[in-house]
């Protein structure tokens, strides 16, 4: 049997290069990466510390996917920094049919309409969508000092921009109807990412030229893993100016948009 460190069951076996007396290179490793790397081991299984990190981990995402988005909170954040706001629901009644019923996530529910100004076509820019995705955490956290960062300077450049909606119970999709419906250019739609282990909290922005129902995926470009951990805030919207500032440009967005890499003011 291999020897171990310690005993009980938090023991962990010495890999072989410990038993030959040399530091295991994985080890340092893990001061680089959240990801699951150098756990060792006890016996044939994780010790127990590793294992129930990785069971707090599968609760912590399990929860992401079921927390509210606190609209009343996130709306008075876009009004501290000057942002207007329209609140609005999809299609999904409840959490429980938004999870079972993806296709009504991508649907705004029969209010809306009234809720959401009306279309002046020609007179919006880009319109800024935030919807809680499968995880509010993401959004509440997130969005609104991702479009802090992000409206001032699309305003610089020349962009009007329509109030920001916010979306209970949305899908990416859902921002083709409400760019649609408000007659803008772009849609860019922030929306909280399916929750990973190591990540419950990672938000996600696509952006869509002429936004209409029927637009595919294939169609947006897709700004991921937004989040002081990932992709940090002053980076992703430094990015994300570019890509909007692209695609009106060249009238267009997803595939047929390639990112090469530049930065403004790189």
């Amino acid at each position: 049997m291999s020897p171990t460190e310690g005993s009980g069951p938090d023991a962990v076996a010495a890999s072989p290069a410990e038993q030959r007396g040399a530091p295991d290179p994985w080890h340092a490793l893990r001061s680089l990466t959240p990801a699951r790397i150098a756990l060792g081991r006890a016996g044939a299984s994780l010790p127990t510390r590793a294992h129930l990190d990785f069971q707090l981990a599968h609760a912590r995402a399990r929860d992401a996917v079921h927390d509210a988005l606190d609209v009343a909170a996130f709306r008075s954040a876009l009004s501290a920094v000057g942002l207007e706001s329209v609140a609005v629901r999809s299609a999904a009644p409840d959490r429980a049919t938004y999870l079972q019923r993806p296709d009504l996530g991508r649907r705004l529910d029969s209010a809306a309409g009234e809720r959401l100004p009306p279309a002046d076509p020609g007179d919006v820019d880009a319109a800024l969508v935030v919807a809680d995705g499968l995880s509010a955490r993401a959004a509440q956290s997130h969005a609104a000092p991702l479009i802090a960062a992000l409206a001032p300077r699309l305003r610089d450049a020349g962009w009007r921009l329509a109030p920001v909606v916010v979306v209970e119970q949305g899908r990416v999709a859902i921002g083709d109807e409400i760019g649609g419906r408000l007659g803008a250019r772009l849609v860019l739609v922030l929306i909280g990412e399916r929750p990973g282990l190591t990540a419950p909290d990672s938000l996600g922005a696509y952006l869509t030229w002429d936004p209409r129902p029927g637009r595919t995926d294939a169609e947006r470009n897709c700004v991921s893993n937004i989040r002081p951990e990932g992709f940090v805030i002053a980076l992703a919207a430094e990015k994300l100016v570019y890509l909007m500032l692209e695609a009106a440009r060249r009238r267009l967005s997803g595939v047929a948009l390639k990112d090469d890499g530049r930065m403004l003011g790189a």
